[in-house]
């Protein structure tokens, strides 16, 4: 039996303290509410073990590594201070 048939069934039940003004989320809505924060808890569990895996250190430019070495040769003979 599902949850919904169920519910239907019990709703003739509390018909005389039923109150149509009064809206409520209920059982279901507080299921829905339940396992809508387990799901979000369980993902930034896992971005945060993903997170503590990453490796922030930034791998040297080739570029610059290769213009290291002309600038220095060629820095002390044509230095704007002397």
């Amino acid at each position: 039996m599902y949850a919904t048939q169920a519910l239907t069934h019990l709703v003739p039940l509390a018909a005389e303290e039923l109150d149509k003004n009064k809206v409520t989320p209920g059982v279901l809505g507080f299921l829905v509410f339940a396992a809508l924060a387990v799901g979000v808890w369980a993902l930034m569990k896992s971005m945060n073990r993903h997170m503590g895996r990453v490796n922030f250190e930034e791998a040297p430019d080739p570029d610059a590594v290769a213009a290291e070495p002309a600038e220095s040769a060629g820095g002390k003979a044509a230095s704007p201070g002397k």
